[in-house]
């Protein structure tokens, strides 16, 4: 699929994930130096720079996950890129000009590099691209959700059908976004190629984010995700591929050796900063507020 890619193939073979000892190894020499410094010239590259103060812990180095992945801001981040990047969201989308350069810069899918027409440099429109009534049909159809009590927020109180965008989403509505309600929304306005590929991602986080796990199926989720992520190539650009999207590969495995996601998401932290932030609230606004207080609850 020579078009759809830069035209080499790639014969690499999947690297293996570092284990403690070897992280260590690699970190334990490094000289930290504590608040502003200048940058020390060095001649030999190393893609770390300092070292968690974790590892002096005795026992760090034999954990398979020293620092869990939060699928939580994962899914919020990849709903965002795909909702901006279809809609076109100012700040949001993946695809720009700059994006569209990048093609060019890679010599691939020629059809989607800019052309100065004039003064002004015309986008051709790629294969997600919405026209104004495709995104009216998008919004209306999330305008027009009505969910069970305690399933989730009034999604219809978030859309904006006067600038046609999604106003004040939280972590929770781009979870429930991402694995119930976009499949619906985008099925009359996408292409059938478009639309089963962003319709695999959202199967892929509704499947690690089950509270039974089986275990035979991972190894064929892992592969599956590889597969997921090269064919959003095809049809994203490659500026949608940023860091977030890539730790996707990652989460079949951590899925595997920490258990079920649940139990390691922010959901339960986030929903007790609140409870904390309204109790400080309360109290500042009644006059009863006291540091000695507060700090005694911090510790506790």
């Amino acid at each position: 699929m020579k078009k759809a890619f830069n035209g080499s193939p790639e014969n690499k073979v999947v690297t293996r994930p570092y284990n403690g000892e070897e992280v260590y190894n690699q970190v334990k020499n490094i000289d930290i130096v504590f608040g502003k410094h200048q940058k020390k010239k060095t001649t030999k590259k190393n893609i770390w720079n300092k070292r968690s103060v974790c590892f002096n812990l005795p026992y760090w180095c034999k954990f398979e996950v020293r620092h869990c992945i939060d699928v939580m801001h994962i899914e919020k981040n990849v709903c965002d890129s795909v909702i901006g990047t279809l809609q076109k969201v100012k700040g949001k989308t993946k695809d720009g000009i700059k994006a569209r350069q990048d093609l060019v810069d890679m010599g691939i899918l020629s059809k989607l590099h800019p052309q100065s027409i004039g003064r002004r440099t015309y986008l051709p429109p790629a294969c997600h691209s919405l026209s104004r009534k495709e995104k009216q049909t998008f919004y209306q159809c999330l305008k027009s959700v009505k969910v069970p009590q305690g399933y989730s927020s009034n999604i219809s109180t978030l859309v904006s059908m006067q600038d046609l965008k999604l106003v004040g989403l939280k972590s929770h509505d781009c979870h429930v976004l991402m694995q119930q309600l976009l499949l619906v929304a985008i099925q009359a306005i996408l292409p059938s190629s478009v639309r089963g590929i962003i319709t695999c991602l959202c199967m892929f986080f509704n499947a690690i984010c089950k509270k039974v796990i089986d275990l035979r199926v991972l190894n064929d989720l892992e592969n599956e995700t590889i597969t997921l992520l090269c064919q959003l190539e095809m049809y994203f650009p490659p500026s949608f591929f940023d860091i977030m999207v890539h730790l996707i590969v990652h989460l079949v495995r951590e899925n595997r050796l920490c258990g079920p996601v649940f139990l390691t998401w922010m959901y339960p932290v986030e929903r007790y900063m609140k409870n904390l932030k309204g109790i400080c609230q309360e109290s500042i606004s009644t006059g009863s507020f006291n540091f000695r207080t507060v700090h005694c609850r911090r510790s506790h």
